[in-house]
């Protein structure tokens, strides 16, 4: 269930939590027996919330925390459990982690930070690709570039560091207390990366990147591919996204976002 889309509890054109809230009932009749949500956290909805800023806040066009707690509870009751996506891949750009690492301090060791190949460090890193198109690399004013595999809104976490792993149980902690029976991930395959950032080996065989596809202002806001809108849809509906090639972050190619819940 997209929130934004399903129903509209308050009359401001976007859909939200009072909306399903006011539905559960006819959704009961229906012999509905869980609802998956796509993600409803605080977000800048640069790729329709799967860029979290913070999970443990709703997004306020959908509603409060309150509400969200209201529904969980009140669906359980008609004997429907609540699913929610979790996206371990990555954050917001805006979320605190990463607006802490663009001034240098210690939360960089949460990201994927590297300095930059050519003379001048000019080039990225590797030759890794977004899969919404163009380098999965964007750099930053002081020369440094980070990774992200998909927008550049929505820098990747380092599953390597422990506090990552820690924030994750801890946010799965934070919604099974609120009655959520279960998650869905999104994308379980794409947060192992080679530590070594190792450049493909099919890179002899495949045309140079333009290193100025991607760059960022001072606030670390990225510049996104003119398609990134429409490549998000693509590839959450299981279609082909246009002038996309799979990231290399292992020995294999990472796989697209799958659409079953896990």
């Amino acid at each position: 269930m997209y929130v934004r889309s399903f129903a509209d509890g308050d009359g401001d054109g976007t859909g939200d939590l009072a909306g399903v809230r006011a539905r559960l009932g006819y959704l009961a009749e229906l012999g509905v027996d869980a609802l998956w949500f796509n993600p409803w956290y605080l977000s800048p909805m640069k790729d329709g919330g799967y860029d979290v800023a913070d999970y443990r806040a709703i997004d306020p066009a959908f509603g409060t925390l309150a509400e969200a707690e209201k529904l969980i509870a009140e669906a359980r009751e008609l004997g429907i459990r609540t699913i929610v996506d979790i996206v371990p891949n990555h954050v917001s750009d805006q979320h605190p982690w990463f607006r802490a690492a663009l001034t240098g301090g210690p939360e960089r060791e949460l990201f994927h930070f590297r300095p930059g190949r050519g003379e001048h460090g000019e080039l990225p890193p590797n030759d890794w690709r977004s899969e919404f198109g163009g380098p999965a690399w964007t750099r930053l004013p002081d020369g440094d570039w980070y990774l992200h595999l998909f927008a550049p809104e929505q820098p990747d976490l380092n599953w390597a560091h422990p506090a990552v792993r820690q924030e994750h149980e801890d946010i799965l902690r934070f919604w099974f207390e609120r009655g959520v029976a279960g998650v869905r991930i999104d994308s379980a395959a794409l947060p192992a990366k080679d530590p070594g950032c190792r450049t493909s080996p099919r890179a002899a065989t495949r045309t140079p990147m333009s290193t100025a596809t991607n760059s960022t202002t001072s606030t670390g806001a990225g510049v996104p591919s003119p398609t990134s809108t429409r490549a998000s849809s693509s590839a959450r509906s299981g279609s082909p996204t246009p002038n996309a090639s799979p990231a290399i972050c292992a020995p294999t190619n990472c796989t697209p976002r799958s659409t079953s819940p896990s």
